[in-house]
């Protein structure tokens, strides 16, 4: 077999990226999730809730399944990233994971308009959310092999650029051909393709299967041109594994900065997740808009994610990611305080005329802030991450990556649940993420600009 150069070996693992983000895109932010939203809040109506109550259950079903999912993805991610390291193995773990991957989103077809299984919606996205997550971990190991510290941020923020332009041209596929609107035709006004029922929001439903999809073919190159470089085997089994992990959860006493970057990044990765996640709730429930409104939104999030994050790859090569963080945290936290002050009748307490275009007119232009901040935090996170990376185990200190990233995914969704319980306000209710992007930027001083991967050395016996 011919030596795959090391130039294909990084486009390789970009498809990664422009295969696996559909299921952020379009299931967790702009098409099934607020789907989702509009089901449920229909099925807790018909059951007699007023429309106030139904809102709010609707909300907390889906905080449900993210805390679920979330306890998931963080509690299991040290353990698997500390085996694959232990075997020496990572790809294994990345095929296993992208089946999980494409039956939860195939899964997701069978969720009815009518609410009677929102469960098995529920459930079949976990499913796949699990496998977008924890293959993301062995990935994210694989980054430290492709570059140097002086191009991992570069390579990294070129990585989430082209997962945005695949998840933006995903959600451009089906607006036009898939998902009806309120009439039953699509953006352009087709009918949904391929015969799709739109009285049956076949359609819409049909966006699990066609994220499976795109993730089977786009996966093509990475599984070509991608092989595991990285550190040999440091054991064997399930005891080498756990040795190896208490081995660097003990090492975390001595590196202040890795523990203060996890922590930090626990908080305000949580608050962005948040933001994305609840981004639909809001237009949908706040501001009234429709699926397609929403996908139109995503479209322009999407095309500033792909910018922000080309330009912020730069800036980190010249800066740093550290640098780049903080910028992206206070361009979020300005995002969030604007959607907390806002309604279809006031902003910030000035009172809108009725029927007022302003508020479309402030989201539309969060949708650029949330997509562009959003996608430059994510990739200088993973630059960061790099930099206080053990090159003996790159797979297992993603998993404590992973685990800062979940361990406290529930936290965010109960905040905004108990604010919006708590206010009566979905508007209101978003406001917890404030918080956490304020903690994880206070955390964030005692963080290493550099890194601190010369202190790997294991502790003393």
């Amino acid at each position: 077999m011919a030596e795959i150069s090391p130039k294909k070996r990084i486009w390789g693992w970009y498809a990664f990226d422009w295969a696996s983000q559909p299921y952020h895109t379009l299931l967790v932010t702009f098409v099934f999730g607020p789907f989702f939203a509009l089901v449920a809040k229909e099925h807790y109506l018909s059951i007699g809730q007023d429309a106030e109550a139904a809102k709010a259950s609707a909300q907390s079903l889906w905080s449900l399944g993210l805390t679920i999912t979330g306890l998931l993805i963080g509690l299991g991610a040290p353990f698997f990233g500390a085996l694959a390291d232990t075997a020496g193995k990572r790809l294994p773990w990345i095929v296993g994971f992208s089946a999980l991957y494409v039956l939860g989103a195939t899964g997701i077809w069978f969720m009815l308009p009518d609410g009677s299984n929102l469960m098995l919606g529920l459930v079949t996205f976990g499913i796949g959310f699990i496998g977008a997550e924890y293959a993301l971990i062995f990935i994210n190991s694989q980054l430290p092999s492709l570059g140097n510290n002086d191009d991992v941020g570069q390579l990294s923020g070129s990585g989430f650029a082209i997962g945005y332009i695949g998840g933006l041209m995903a959600l451009v596929i089906m607006l036009l051909l898939f998902t009806e609107q309120p009439n039953g035709k699509t953006l352009i006004g087709l009918d949904p393709a391929f015969g799709l029922d739109a009285a049956q929001n076949e359609g819409t439903r049909f966006v699990g299967p066609f994220v499976a999809l795109w993730y089977a073919i786009f996966m093509v190159p990475y599984f070509l041109w991608v092989r595991d470089i990285g550190p040999p085997a440091q054991g064997r089994g399930l005891g080498d594994a756990l040795r190896l992990l208490g081995r660097s959860v003990k090492g975390l006493k001595r590196r202040v900065s890795l523990t203060s970057y996890l922590v930090s990044s626990m908080f305000y990765r949580d608050a962005l997740n948040g933001l994305y996640t609840f981004g639909g709730f809001y237009a949908n429930l706040v501001l009234g808009w429709s699926i397609v409104s929403i996908g139109i939104f995503g479209i322009i999030g999407g095309i500033s994610a792909a910018l922000f994050s080309w330009l912020g790859g730069k800036a980190d090569k010249r800066f740093g990611p550290k640098p780049v963080i903080l910028v992206a945290i206070w361009g979020l936290m300005l995002v969030c305080v604007t959607v907390v002050g806002m309604d279809r009748e006031q902003l910030w307490g000035i009172p809108l005329p009725t029927g007022s275009s302003l508020p479309d007119a402030i989201f539309f232009g969060c949708g650029v802030l949330i997509g562009g901040f959003g996608g430059t935090l994510q990739a200088a996170s993973r630059s960061l991450m790099v930099r206080h990376t053990d090159p003996k185990a790159p797979t297992e200190s993603f998993g404590l990556y992973g685990l800062s990233g979940r361990a406290t995914a529930f936290i965010a969704p109960a905040l905004i649940g108990v604010a919006t319980t708590m206010s009566g306000s979905a508007r209101i209710g978003v406001s917890p993420l404030i918080i956490l992007f304020l903690i994880g930027l206070l955390l964030l001083r005692w963080v290493k600009a550099e890194g601190d991967r010369d202190t790997w050395a294991a502790p003393s016996q």
